[in-house]
């Protein structure tokens, strides 16, 4: 395991535990991208990505995950892939209509989808991590 994914899995037990307290005097905030769950070693995501389709073009890559999951977008639209994590990412379509280079962090990839459909994509290096794009005509 990473320092950085260490730090991570401490930054989200803090936050767990203090979201577990202030549930006590107000209603549970809601959340904005879909957790991931982890197996009995914690070093590999056992979860999947249930969120419904999101509107929009923006994307991040954090905590070796696209939030959100699956955006849906109409034809002519640009989206574009911002990477939140310590590590480098890629954006990769599956069926090679598009490929990003490797993505340090802060960096950005865009992509403008010219024609309607389903986009499923993966990070190349981290192949758990997947997303969809969908083009409305």
């Amino acid at each position: 395991m990473t320092i950085a994914m260490l730090r991570r899995s401490l930054v989200a037990l803090l936050a767990a535990g203090a979201l577990g307290l202030a549930g006590c005097s107000s209603p549970r905030p809601s959340a904005t991208h879909p957790s991931v769950t982890f197996g009995p070693d914690t070093t590999t995501p056992s979860g999947t990505a249930t969120a419904a389709p999101v509107s929009g073009n923006l994307i991040t890559i954090d905590g070796f995950a696209f939030a959100p999951a699956t955006v849906t977008v109409s034809a002519g639209s640009t989206v574009t892939w911002t990477n939140r994590d310590e590590e480098p990412h890629t954006v990769v379509a599956n069926d090679g209509s598009f490929h990003s280079p490797g993505m340090g962090t802060g960096a950005t990839f865009s992509h403008t989808f010219s024609a309607a459909g389903t986009f499923d994509y993966v990070c190349s290096i981290h192949p758990m991590m997947h997303g969809t794009v969908v083009v409305t005509g």
